[in-house]
């Protein structure tokens, strides 16, 4: 049986991209790993139109990636899901994503599934089908990403909070762009605390190719005893 999770965000630009792929590199070295972004806004165009969640998966990736198996809806605008693919006249299907996480982890021994904004973020507006609803259609557990920075306590503890309210288990946090300021240290203290989760935490990097050099073991207190879930 695969080990497939889902990297789900406290907000927007808090890394979720970043640390799918640095998690898709551990598992990499321990056997076939994929990432899979059902939905991503936003495209880039500099000549070459392009995504960038998706684009920074194959640009660290160990192995060859299907563009076709780690993405499901793109759409160009960069807005929430619901809104983007509004403006496409599409509508985003919770059956269509879980299918395709079915298939990816009947294929690959590692399945990382990177949510779109946090966790209330709507993909369906007429059904009212948010993240957290398909979420907990996958029946797959949660690594969270959150902010250092002030203000990260009460989103990480609301998103906690809306996770076990909802029945998703939680693998861990993820503490991503650490500096090292004695405020950071005291949030990331006062979180692990509060929630009694397992945690790891990634420094801030001047530039996205010092991925590479990030210690692969760091996830272990999440992962380091899990082969299968």
């Amino acid at each position: 049986m695969a080990l497939g999770f889902w990297v789900i965000g406290t907000d927007t630009n808090v890394g979720k991209t970043f640390v799918t792929t640095w998690l898709m590199r551990y598992f990499q070295s321990k056997g076939t790993a994929i990432p899979y972004k059902p939905v991503q806004t936003g495209m880039i165009d500099d000549g070459t139109p392009y995504y960038g969640d998706t684009y920074f998966y194959r640009q660290f990736s160990q192995t060859e990636l299907d563009g076709r198996q780690v993405n499901t809806y793109s759409f160009p605008t960069p807005a929430s899901p619901h809104y983007a693919a509004r403006l496409e006249g599409q509508t985003i299907e919770g059956e269509r994503i879980l299918r395709q996480i079915k298939r990816l982890t009947s294929r690959y021994d590692h399945v990382i599934c990177e949510g779109a904004g946090g966790l209330y973020v709507p993909l369906d507006e007429k059904r009212g089908y948010c993240f957290q609803h398909l979420v907990k259609d996958s029946k797959l557990p949660v690594v969270l990403v959150t902010r250092t920075s002030l203000g990260t306590i009460n989103h990480t503890l609301l998103t906690v909070e809306a996770l076990r309210a909802c029945g998703i288990p939680i693998i861990g946090i993820v503490f991503n762009g650490f500096e090292g300021t004695e405020l950071e240290r005291d949030n990331r203290a006062t979180i692990c605390r509060l929630t009694g989760l397992h945690s790891v935490t990634l420094p801030k990097l001047s530039e996205a190719r010092e991925l590479e050099k990030l210690d692969p073991g760091l996830a272990d207190p999440l992962f380091g005893e899990m082969s299968v879930l």
